[in-house]
């Protein structure tokens, strides 16, 4: 997941007033839950682009569908209250976003007849919430932010060409991490990278963990990781001490000027695979039938930062003159 979520971290929030909830009522509208993980402007483009896609396959909001939506500020221990809540609301679908809400989502709607569409997943196979890329699971299927980390990883050769050995920070914790860690070590020595794995667990070590590649690392690639993204300013600064840039997973924290570089995934492209999805479901189609959709080198995009990039030492090259993808 795409991510600056810095500042909704803090803090612990009242079960009472734990769920933001948005919901419209009609004897003839289709009730549909979403069960969201935070407020974040990725997250909440994923949402946007499923209404979209439902709209536009015939489930009109306010009209034919109604929406019920929660999210727990980032709290994996509360989501499976956010989701015990929306099924008492009973749902014709549930729409999760992120893999610990629709690890957990999977779990507490086991044998409920509840469907469920995941989005902001990056590897569903890993994450056991489908059994293939080629079939979606009994009851859940949806739509992967899975990057095409070789145009990541040539990206990042492109913009800095003297690179030759690429940090990764991850959470071993989280099946999203893990997965991706594995794709970036099997894909870097073709783009001339060695891969320089920092395990963070836990936000407190972010400085220790990222300073501690100094000497070891060319250039630091974050990820979209719940626990890397909603810290970004603090790995970006830990990073801007040891000299070493970073490329990002979302472009937000380059057009804030926070990172000097990203290649990311249009979340609300994402947002539409799953919405397209769930339309699917609605008119009968079966989950496991609809194997989960990955996005296309397309809905990728570089971002740069001129003034990040020069606070850490990046020349942009001059290929990216005319990319139309320089902020200031």
């Amino acid at each position: 997941m795409k991510i600056n979520k810095s500042g909704l971290l803090s803090g612990l929030v009242l079960a009472g007033s734990l769920f933001a909830s948005v919901s419209s009522v009609s004897a003839e509208e289709i009730k549909v839950g979403i069960a969201n993980f935070g407020e974040h402007p990725q997250l909440n483009a994923a949402i946007a682009g499923f209404k979209e896609a439902m709209a536009e396959n015939g489930f009109v909001e306010g009209k034919d569908v109604s929406y019920s939506e929660s999210h727990t500020n980032f709290d994996a221990s509360l989501v499976p209250q956010m989701i015990t809540k929306l099924q008492s609301e009973n749902p014709k679908l549930i729409y999760t976003i992120t893999t610990p809400v629709s690890q957990i989502a999977k779990q507490a709607l086991a044998g409920s007849g509840i469907p469920i569409v995941f989005s902001a997943v990056t590897d569903p196979v890993a994450a056991k919430l489908v059994p293939s890329w080629e079939a979606g699971d009994e009851g859940m299927t949806g739509a992967s932010d899975l990057q095409d980390i070789a145009a990541v990883l040539e990206f990042t050769r492109k913009l800095l060409p003297d690179a030759k050995r690429l940090a990764l920070p991850y959470n071993p914790g989280e099946a999203n991490d893990v997965a991706l860690l594995e794709k970036v070590e099997a894909l870097a020595p073709a783009a001339g990278f060695s891969v320089v794995a920092v395990g963070i667990d836990n936000v407190n070590d972010i400085q220790q963990r990222i300073t501690s590649v100094a000497g070891k690392a060319d250039v630091i690639y974050t990820p979209a990781s719940n626990l890397i993204q909603p810290a970004i300013a603090a790995v970006s600064a830990a990073a801007r001490q040891i000299g070493v840039p970073i490329v990002n997973s979302d472009s937000s924290a380059v057009a804030n000027g926070t990172v000097p570089a990203s290649f990311s995934v249009d979340y609300s492209q994402v947002g539409l695979n799953a919405g397209k999805i769930a339309a699917e479901i609605l008119k009968g189609k079966s989950p496991a039938d609809i194997p989960p959709s990955a996005p296309s080198y397309e809905t990728h995009a570089p971002m740069i930062s001129k003034s990040a990039a020069a606070a850490f030492g990046i020349e942009i090259p001059a290929e990216f003159n005319d990319c139309g993808c320089i902020v200031e």
